[in-house]
């Protein structure tokens, strides 16, 4: 951890502005007052490709004579834990702060003060050891001697203002002692949240106290985290605790650098201390709440609760898989909960820093990734970029922000990027891998099939259903590869049309229109067949339009049987279940024999979404 001061005078001042952005996680004091109230600032993005910058209005922490601004610098994203493994170190090894301090004097001069080899630098603070997802480990006897001086460095990026909202704190909850079966303390909140915990205790120094941050108690009532880590001879992750020894007498603590995914925390201590010592605290991007819901049937309104709390819990700057253990921008889970999110907040300012992170990240050939921003992928999983559903992202995200804002300014800003990825997915079709499958294809649906490339395919189907292994991510999938081709060609053909490229309507036209014939020509093969309990299989087809006449009435009533034979239960994977609700209110007794579905015909959904 890295401390940083600047003493420095001034008088007559009108106004103070502090710009500040780092190569990691910075919290600035001016006078012993934080400044601003963004946690984890500057926030993450493509270190390599661009960097945020926060401005803050100071002018009330300042004082006329010797004013001192100190700061801490941590990890963060750009060294510390990325990804399920805790991969370090991903975008670089040294950690750099970057601030200009601008006071404007009331007879209109300027005065700056910015970072340079004059700074006081030490790293002997309080806070010995700061990760993302390991937590921290604190002295708080130890105050920052400052005896060295700032090493000058660079960063081969120029900074761009922050265009989102803040990750700051919101709601506070209070804790409940609970005693384990094997006589263990643990507090429960009450709630699953991102954030983490702060305590005001009487101690004596040297005293520990060591927390730890799980979101179940396992079958026999005990605190756990084995649902959250990774675990192997080398290495378990995330850690998710707290490590904290006591200074004599009051002790304040508030975790600064890690956020925690928990609802329970495990209490190893021998101070003293009441439930009512501790609080839990939210924090997630400041998304002002626009979509209420309230209903006769409680669990209806729990289950919106939930969702409510699951967007809050997976949105710090970045749009998460989870909290705990991975912590990554899946690029599938973003395009999959857009609809959700911005129905429920303003999600603009959040949706347009994140398609910048999409496209930060897009290879010369126009494919896009899995994850955005880059960090903690494994050399393994590099392989999965340009998987459909995930990639198709850069398309669907800028597609639904048009719709559902009325805002074109994402489908023009990022049209031409959006081209190169479409054209990405166009040459997959005549790719050769010898990993592809055989399919006796005839005539021009050898041209449009897309059986090239590694792809998640459905993902995560449940296991009684389709059971996943290794072979599902390295073969590649024509059924689910072709389809949203299709699907990506169509909304593409929308926005080309919409903004005057007829001749790049054109060409995705003739795609889409090829694709959708080759998809209609190889569910006739045995092993891409209708005749399915997979529901996926049935419900991309119908909710994308795929099929011709005779073949969606066949898949409409198959569909009904999978339902039946699963007992009415969801069994689709990652990509279908957002579509299997439309689907199936498009469905009535006319279209489907044997019953099951009854004039399920109130909602509809707008064509493309």
């Amino acid at each position: 951890m890295d401390c940083f001061r600047k003493v420095f005078r001034a008088a007559s001042m009108k106004k103070a502005r502090l710009y500040m952005t780092a190569c990691g996680l910075y919290e600035a004091v001016i006078n012993g007052q934080r400044v601003g109230d963004f946690v984890r600032a500057p926030g993450i993005t493509d270190y390599r490709k661009r960097i945020q910058y926060q401005i803050y209005d100071v002018t009330t922490l300042l004082q006329d004579g010797e004013n001192a601004l100190t700061v801490q610098l941590a990890d963060g994203w750009y060294r510390g834990s990325c990804g399920a493994w805790g991969l370090k170190n991903q975008y670089g090894t040294e950690t750099k702060l970057l601030a200009q301090l601008e006071l404007t004097h009331t007879d209109g001069s300027v005065q700056t003060v910015a970072t340079d080899a004059g700074w006081d630098w030490s790293n002997d603070g309080p806070i010995r050891f700061a990760d993302n997802k390991d937590g921290e480990v604190v002295y708080a006897n130890n105050v920052p001697s400052y005896q060295g001086k700032a090493k000058v460095t660079n960063h081969p990026v120029t900074p761009a203002a922050s265009n989102n909202v803040p990750v700051t704190e919101h709601e506070r909850l209070k804790a409940k002692r609970i005693t384990t079966p094997s006589g263990k303390t643990v507090l429960d909140f009450g709630q699953n949240i991102a954030g983490y915990a702060e305590f005001t205790v009487t101690a004596h120094i040297g005293q520990k106290i060591k927390l730890r941050f799980g979101e179940l108690l396992d079958e026999n009532g005990e605190f756990t985290q084995k649902n959250i880590q990774c675990s192997s001879k080398k290495i378990t992750m995330p850690l998710q605790q707290v490590i904290y020894t006591c200074k004599e007498g009051k002790n304040h603590y508030k975790t600064t650098f890690a956020i925690f995914g928990f609802q329970y925390v495990l209490v190893e201590t021998d101070v003293a201390f009441q439930s009512e010592d501790f609080a839990a605290i939210a924090v997630y991007s400041d998304m002002e709440r626009t979509g209420f819901f309230e209903s006769s049937n409680a669990l209806l309104n729990k289950f919106v609760e939930n969702t409510v709390w699951s967007a809050k819990n997976n949105h710090a700057d970045l749009p998460t898989d989870c909290p705990t253990r991975e912590r990554h921008g899946w690029t599938g889970d973003a395009q999959i909960f857009f609809n959700t999110a911005a129905y429920l907040f303003d999600y603009a300012s959040f949706a347009q820093k994140y398609m910048r992170d999409v496209y930060d990240w897009q290879k010369k050939d126009g494919k896009l990734p899995q994850i955005a921003p880059y960090g903690g992928v494994d050399f393994y999983m590099s392989f999965m970029d340009g998987s459909v559903g995930w990639a198709d992202a850069g398309v669907l995200i800028p597609y639904r922000f048009w719709k559902l804002y009325g805002d074109d300014s994402l489908i023009r800003r990022h049209y031409d990027s959006m081209v190169q990825y479409a054209k990405f997915m166009i040459k997959r079709c005549t790719q050769f891998t010898p990993l592809r499958h055989h399919l006796p294809l005839k005539g021009e649906a050898k041209k449009y099939i897309v059986n090239y490339g590694h792809s998640y395919g459905e993902w995560a189907e449940p296991a009684d259903v389709f059971p996943n292994d290794w072979k599902n991510i390295v073969l590649p999938h024509p059924k689910e590869s072709t389809a949203y081709t299709v699907f990506i060609m169509e909304h593409m053909m929308e926005i080309a049309g919409y903004l005057g490229k007829q001749q790049d309507k054109a060409l995705f036209e003739k795609y889409r229109d090829g694709c959708t014939k080759a998809y209609r020509e190889l569910v006739t093969l045995t092993a891409y067949t209708l005749d399915t309990s997979r529901q996926a299989k049935l419900v991309r087809p119908l909710y994308m339009r795929l099929l011709d006449e005779k073949q969606e009435a066949f898949a409409k009533h198959r569909l009904v049987q999978a339902m039946k034979n699963y007992r009415w239960r969801l069994g689709t994977g990652f990509l279908s279940t957002p579509f299997i609700l439309d689907v199936l209110a498009d469905m009535d007794e006319n279209h489907v024999s044997g019953g099951g579905i009854h004039r399920c015909q109130g909602v509809r959904r707008q064509k493309g979404l």
